[in-house]
């Protein structure tokens, strides 16, 4: 039932809403495709941010806010959507009007599926023979997902998870600052939405999310806690995994599975430096990754180690409580801004993104594209440009100048730093940041930015090799993640006996999409190799792409009575042959930076070389041809 302070929120968010999103949803609930011609058309935004007002006139912004009022207290009093579910030319031109540029026809597939349309809540059942049973590993994004298309599709499952409590990487990574550089409209599974407080959630929320999705799908009865996977071995003979787990109580246990889902994700274990000296620190000394609660920086002279993208949370964070702060560079990065980083969304807006499906689906199909496939074109290298060493193409140049100025406007009076944080390889080169005040947090008296290489910590601080020695009473270590080194958390042995560990050669993980390994049947991997969307994007959407492929592969194996797929080595072979080729095209192998997505081969080990259209497409189906099938003992 609506009340009068609903309808009062409902008037206030349309007047602060977004212009383009307002659009499609004026389409939708009236039918008049008018709303996608002049003079309502919006221009196309710069940078990253929503465009609210589409570029459009007051005059303009007027009408379609006035409308939309009336279009959705028309639908809230119970009137029917004019357009329920618009075909797939009409999707497309929406969301390029939406954006204010043509939208390839290949992405139809993502829009479709985050579209809030009646066939998306069908979930059939797959028919699964009597000990047919998954076991996913890891209670964090990846293995709720898992766990929720397997109880979607009526598949018995049981996640093992070693620690007390679900949430991964949001559970773990406590240090203050600490959030997500996605929109978290977007950083969502399509089919759990939430009730956001900030456009770019802290760790905490992002936590409470998790739990808020484990408790809306009942999924906490299928966790086991404080259970750690040590070793899983593949059973020719039967068909099936056995795995070796440590019991809540130390003792050890073998279970056995009939498909194995690795959810431990890629960050971890913790990355130290290897710096001389580094245990001799006489001062408190720890990681990010285990921040220390008990530690007061209050008036502390506090040194930070690594300037990537936990030192870029924390350090700003931190900067008023210290007594002074030396952060220790080792590379400069790329940073973009973002004028909602860091803010609450409205009571009213969150009204209308809780309240009206439609709105949240269109405002994320929008965010969808800014942050992801709309800037692949500038990652591409152009063998014709003029200007090799600082840039890829003219559009990648662009973006170059657009950075350089933010960051020369933000750094104000201290443009002595400009050469010290100022990159020379292209942008998007390395992990590209969203700016909290980073800069500005420069031009405090009390920070330091240090680009000289550390010599070795002493017991009173960090000697750099120019002879400085600069004193410390806490010593935090900002070096992120072990992350080529993919599923370090349990030993794995396939078909033949050989370890995955060995199969990838420690840093160099290849799957087939990200998924699937020959020689391990009945195995798939989440978050795996060549899968996180460089360019951008939402890594849960990703997750979901692979979860809807693994789902199309287990239900064809039931259907067909097998007992074990596995990946085809050839096929396997040519899909890592041609991610490969790809990136040789790409803004990470350029020679001009170091990154984590490369290994020592110099092999692009962590990044998609596709769209995220083009994974979604490549992900749609499991061909049965592409895998080496056994019949069911």
């Amino acid at each position: 039932m609506t009340t009068a302070a609903d309808d009062q929120a409902l008037a206030e968010a349309i007047a602060i809403a977004n212009i383009p999103t307002l659009l499609m949803v004026l389409v939708q609930m009236t039918g008049d495709l008018a709303w996608l011609e002049e003079p309502y058309k919006p221009t196309r935004g710069r940078g990253l941010g929503d465009h609210d007002s589409g570029g459009l006139g007051e005059a303009e912004q007027t009408v379609v806010r006035r409308a939309a009022l009336e279009a959705i207290r028309a639908w809230r009093a119970g009137r029917p959507l004019a357009i329920e579910e618009p075909d797939a030319a009409l999707r497309r031109r929406m969301l390029s009007v939406a954006m204010a540029e043509e939208i390839p026809e290949d992405y139809d597939g993502i829009i479709e599926a985050e579209l809030p349309l009646p066939k998306h809540e069908v979930h059939e059942k797959i028919a699964v023979p009597p000990g047919f049973e998954a076991v996913i590993v890891g209670a964090g994004v990846s293995g709720l997902c898992a766990a929720i298309h397997f109880q979607r599709a009526g598949i018995p499952f049981v996640i093992l998870e070693k620690s007390s409590r679900l949430g991964g990487v949001w559970r773990d990574n406590r240090y203050p600052g600490a959030g997500v550089d996605t929109p978290n409209h977007l950083y969502s599974f399509t089919f759990a939405p939430y009730d956001w407080t900030k456009y770019f959630a802290l760790r905490d929320e992002l936590e409470a999310y998790l739990e808020h999705v484990a408790e809306k799908f009942d999924l906490k009865r299928h966790i086991r806690f404080n259970t750690e996977v040590e070793r899983a071995d593949y059973q020719a003979p039967t068909q099936r995994w056995r795995l070796t787990v440590r019991e809540a109580d130390g003792s050890v246990a073998t279970r056995e599975a009939k498909l194995l889902i690795s959810a431990v994700g890629i960050f971890n274990p913790i990355k130290f430096p290897d710096i001389h000296g580094l245990k001799s620190f006489a001062g408190p000394s720890f990681h990010t990754a285990e921040w220390r609660d008990d530690v007061s920086l209050a008036g502390k002279r506090v040194a930070i180690i690594g300037n990537g993208a936990s030192c870029m949370q924390t350090a700003p964070a931190i900067q008023h409580e210290v007594g002074a702060l030396t952060i220790f560079q080792r590379s400069t990065h790329w940073v973009a801004p973002n004028a909602q980083f860091g803010k609450p969304i409205p009571d009213p807006l969150r009204l209308l993104l809780r309240e009206v499906p439609l709105y949240r689906a269109w405002y994320r199909l929008r965010l969808g594209w800014t942050y992801g496939d709309q800037i692949f074109n500038a990652l591409h290298k152009d063998p014709t440009w003029e200007h090799p060493e600082r840039s890829l193409n003219r559009a990648n140049d662009n973006h170059r100048g657009y950075f350089t100025q933010y960051v020369i406007s933000e750094l104000g009076d201290r443009q002595d730093l400009l050469p010290k944080v100022l990159p020379t390889y292209p942008p998007f080169g390395k992990r590209m940041l969203m700016d909290n005040g980073w800069y500005r947090m420069l031009r405090n008296p009390k920070v330091r930015l240090v680009d000289e290489s550390i010599a070795e910590i002493r017991p009173e601080g960090v000697l750099t090799k120019d002879g400085e020695l600069h004193p410390a009473d806490v010593l935090v270590i900002a070096t992120g993640f072990d992350v080529l080194r993919f599923l370090t958390a349990f030993e794995i042995h396939g078909r033949s006996g050989q370890s995955l560990r060995e199969v990838w050669q420690d840093d160099d993980a290849r799957a087939y999409l990200g998924t699937a390994v020959p020689d391990f049947p009945n195995f798939f991997v989440l978050y795996g190799p060549n899968l996180q969307a460089g360019h951008g994007g939402s890594l849960i959407f990703m997750i979901e792409m692979q979860m809807r492929y693994i789902m199309s592969a287990v239900r064809q194996m039931v259907e067909k009575g097998l007992g074990a797929i596995e990946i085809r080595e050839d096929v396997h072979d040519a899909y890592n042959a041609d991610v490969d080729q790809q990136h040789e095209t790409m803004v990470w192998t350029h020679p001009g930076m170091s990154t984590y997505y490369r290994n020592a081969r110099g092999r692009i080990v962590v990044n998609s070389p596709y769209r995220n259209a083009e994974y979604f497409e490549m992900s749609r189906h499991a061909k049965l041809e592409d895998f080496v099938i056994e019949k069911r003992l």
